[in-house]
């Protein structure tokens, strides 16, 4: 009998306002999907120019910029920067173009976004940007929203990734941040994944919505 044919590779891009947001809300998930052998991408909105503890703010983009690349040779994902500015989000025509050929330059199979009504500006600028190319470009890939500590607002989860096995590299990439004191929020991510985990069955887990126009995606939700 021949053996059955390994599952594909997907190509998976998680989008975020800034650098820290995909790894706050999907650090898990995406140690999940590369250890699967995916290929996942990183996309900041910006660089996090706005913030970086103590350093000039001048210096807040190289800073961040640096943090990002090291989170993401911890989660094995490739970051990709586009051009907005932190704190300054645009969504015009001129952006939502731009955007657009980011994303479909990637040819995605899947697409995590922040939730469109988070507290943060520019995650909901992240997330208006991406839905409108996954609108655009004929609903292609399948589309899900993730929540991060203290911003995501009625956010009611239908699939769940068990990342309890891979808390070390969440915590890992997460404290790449050094700049955003992670030492802060991170206890609260922790709180938000132990209660999607008590809701799933498994100790920790990271929760998505996935748009109900969109397909599903073969990745290992539970």
């Amino acid at each position: 009998m021949r053996a059955p044919s390994p599952p594909k590779a997907l190509k998976i891009v998680v989008a975020g306002g800034h650098p820290g947001d995909p790894e706050c809300g999907c650090a898990g998930s995406v140690a999940r999907f590369s250890e699967l052998g995916h290929q996942v991408v990183l996309l900041y909105l910006n660089r996090g120019e706005g913030f970086c503890g103590e350093a000039p703010r001048n210096e807040c983009a190289s800073i961040r910029t640096a943090e990002a690349q090291e989170a993401c040779r911890i989660l094995k994902a490739r970051p990709v920067f586009a051009r907005q500015v932190d704190g300054r989000s645009v969504i015009d025509a001129q952006q939502y173009a731009a955007f657009e050929r980011l994303i479909s330059a990637e040819k995605p199979d899947v697409v995590f976004t922040q939730w469109p009504i988070d507290h943060h500006r520019d995650h909901r600028a992240v997330s208006m940007l991406t839905l409108d190319s996954w609108w655009n470009l004929r609903q292609a890939y399948a589309l899900y929203f993730y929540e991060v500590a203290e911003d995501t607002t009625m956010f009611t989860p239908r699939q769940y990734v068990d990342i309890s096995a891979v808390e070390s590299q969440r915590h890992a990439a997460c404290f790449a941040h050094v700049s955003q004191q992670p030492a802060k929020w991170y206890p609260k991510q922790v709180e938000i994944t132990r209660k999607r985990g008590s809701e799933c069955g498994c100790a920790q887990a990271e929760a998505f919505c996935r748009h109900p126009d969109s397909k599903g995606a073969p990745l290992p939700f539970v």
